[in-house]
């Protein structure tokens, strides 16, 4: 099945390079063409779109502000002329970002990193959520929600500790959390998110977990601690 995408930038120009990648790429499908981004929340309240091709410096309201403003958007690609803004696209978990002018083959793996994403989501959905898939050391791992101990984020990477092994991958906390089932895994700390039934016992300010123990953040404790109460 192809991909169903839009493209959302006010370049004439632009809006053809991408139009012809588009019609070269045989897993993609292009539903329209949006000057702005009010004209694509439009486009994407009344259609199926699971990719957006987005222009971060756009007119009235910016690429990365109109993708903050959808409660479930789907997966963006942008595109921009200033490298500087590609920091701030990842803020929001876009898949890749393209410097323009950008070559065929670069605007192919920005598109296999899409595709991969869609397939994973696909495989949860019929597995019933009960596992992750998660990216480490050029192999895809299968991990079950029940395995996870703990994870652990540094720079860009996320250490994802199990009771086998640690797993470490190329992702943000609130990417991590999006994919873990809430009701059975909490943030702690600006960088770690534990798995509530693996909890041993709390001590002060810390966890112990897998005879770790795991630092509890001042702005977490009261979470932490309502969140044990409710399951009690």
């Amino acid at each position: 099945m192809k991909i169903r995408c839009l493209i959302v930038d006010d370049e004439p120009l632009s809006q053809d390079v991408l139009k012809k990648y588009i019609a070269d790429s045989p897993m993609l499908e292009l539903v329209d063409i949006c000057f702005d981004a009010f004209e694509a929340n439009d486009k994407l309240q009344n259609d199926d779109i699971q990719l957006i091709f987005l222009d971060i410096n756009m007119p009235k309201l910016s690429g990365v502000r109109f993708v903050k403003t959808l409660s479930n958007p789907p997966l963006v690609i942008f595109t921009t002329a200033y490298p500087e803004y590609a920091i701030e696209g990842f803020e929001v978990d876009a898949v890749d970002y393209l410097v323009k002018p950008f070559s065929f083959e670069r605007f192919l793996k920005a598109i296999n990193k899409a595709v991969e994403k869609i397939n994973f989501a696909n495989m949860k959905t019929a597995a019933g959520n009960r596992f992750i898939l998660l990216k480490a050391d050029k192999k895809v791992y299968k991990v079950n929600f029940d395995e996870i101990d703990y994870l652990q984020s540094f720079g860009d990477y996320i250490k994802v500790f199990t009771s086998e092994e640690c797993l470490v991958v190329h992702d943000t906390v609130k990417n991590m959390l999006e994919q873990l089932p809430p009701e059975e895994f909490l943030r702690i700390h600006k960088s770690y998110i534990i798995a509530l039934s693996k909890i041993q016992y709390i001590d002060g300010n810390q966890v112990k977990i897998a005879d770790q123990l795991i630092p509890i953040g001042a702005n977490y404790k009261d979470d932490l601690l309502k969140t044990l109460g409710e399951k009690s």
